[in-house]
């Protein structure tokens, strides 16, 4: 063989070597956190991103996705939704199949557009339907309960199980799971206990120091509210409890999964009366054996108790891509798309999950809802919504 001819046939070796390798890399299962590791939201996401690398573990140990390990990329949004988009093009260029977004439909959509524009799919935690078939688009999914859901769920279960008869709502007017939760539980309630049963309706907003003028206005009230509905998050829903404690307000206080969590009590010392809903009891006493046996792993991996329930989101995003993946025989975001939509109450361990082509977000999934007395938290059991307002 001649210099010339030899020359050329190690080019061409080595070109097929290179493109080889291009194309095992773009089959690599690589997964994307494009959350908020540091700034405001950071306390929101903490937990969701380390169920996920929990997740990552389990799935690993178990042989990984399509044969190969599970491989992480991660982008720091600093708690600023647009830079979710800027995320979503890093991510992707290293070979993200999937991504995981901050949990509110405002901090995730931007990225999860151009996810899907570049055939990824994008899971998050928002519980607005937004995030999926109806807002995003069809390869945008959220693990969470629709905040209609859930509004509707607690004023079902106030109604019914506790026989409460009156309710006031005060809506921390900032974000969209805020908004829906407060607007869904005040639609329901007005249905099943009689539009006279809602004396009233407020907003504040959460870096609000004082709320003491719709405080006045509670207290004010020719009947007493048996129940508070707050729709807010910390630190402006904490701070809420307290004032309204403080200054005589001892209706019991509802409130929804943005509030989950013991990290905030010292801030109301000795509460009582106090109710949240979430994705399971991280206490030890869940009715499912599962979620108990999660928190348990997630105690010993970190080192430390779970803050909140979201790490059951997290870890459920990346086990139901994982799934999804290995039964669609392929990391393509439209074939993995087309499995998660055959989803019938999918056995994840945040519970049974259904996914349509056109619905992207649970709904009737039972919920847990977390009692408070005297400072210490227990569960009350896991609860299903009968009906709640269309979206």
């Amino acid at each position: 063989m001649s210099k010339r001819g030899y020359l050329k046939s190690a080019v061409v070796a080595i070109s097929a070597v290179v493109i080889a390798s291009q194309a095992i890399a773009a089959d690599k299962p690589v997964f994307g956190l494009v959350m908020s590791f540091s700034g405001w939201f950071q306390p929101i996401d903490a937990d969701t991103i380390a169920g996920a690398k929990l997740a990552i573990d389990d799935i690993n140990a178990a042989g990984g996705v399509l044969g190969q390990p599970i491989e992480v990329v991660e982008f720091d949004n600093k708690s600023q939704p647009p830079l979710g988009a800027d995320g979503a093009l890093e991510v992707v260029e290293k070979g993200a199949k999937a991504i995981l977004f901050p949990s509110d439909f405002d901090f995730g959509a931007p990225g999860a557009f151009v996810a899907q524009q570049k055939n990824v799919i994008a899971f998050s935690a928002a519980s607005d339907p937004k995030f999926g078939a109806q807002g995003v688009g069809p390869l945008a999914y959220s693990i969470s309960n629709a905040g209609q859901a859930q509004g509707a769920l607690m004023a079902e279960w106030a109604y019914n199980k506790k026989s409460w008869k009156k309710a006031y709502v005060l809506l921390d007017n900032t974000i969209s799971y805020t908004k829906s939760l407060c607007g869904s539980f005040a639609e329901r309630w007005k249905e099943i206990a009689g539009a006279n049963a809602l004396l009233g309706q407020d907003t504040f907003l959460n870096g609000d120091p004082s709320i003491a003028a719709q405080i006045t206005r509670i207290a004010g009230l020719a009947e007493k509210p048996d129940v508070v509905f707050l729709c807010s998050y910390a630190p402006g829903g904490p701070s809420a409890i307290r004032q309204m404690r403080a200054a005589g307000v001892n209706a019991a206080i509802l409130t929804g999964e943005s509030m989950d969590g013991d990290y905030w009590i010292g801030s109301t010392p000795g509460l009582s009366n106090f109710y949240v809903v979430n994705y399971g009891s991280k206490y030890g006493d869940d009715p499912n054996p599962d979620v108990n046996a999660f928190f348990q792993r997630f105690e010993k991996k970190y080192g430390k108790k779970a803050d909140v329930s979201y790490g059951l989101r997290g870890y459920s995003a990346v086990q139901a891509w994982a799934l999804a993946a290995n039964k669609a025989g392929s990391l393509d975001g439209d074939k993995v798309a087309a499995v998660l939509n055959t989803f019938n109450k999918q056995p994840l361990v945040i519970g049974p999950t259904t996914w349509t082509k056109d619905l992207h977000i649970e709904t009737t999934r039972p919920m847990a809802i977390i009692g408070v007395k005297d400072g210490k938290f227990a569960a009350e059991g896991r609860f299903s919504v009968e009906k709640f307002p269309k979206f």
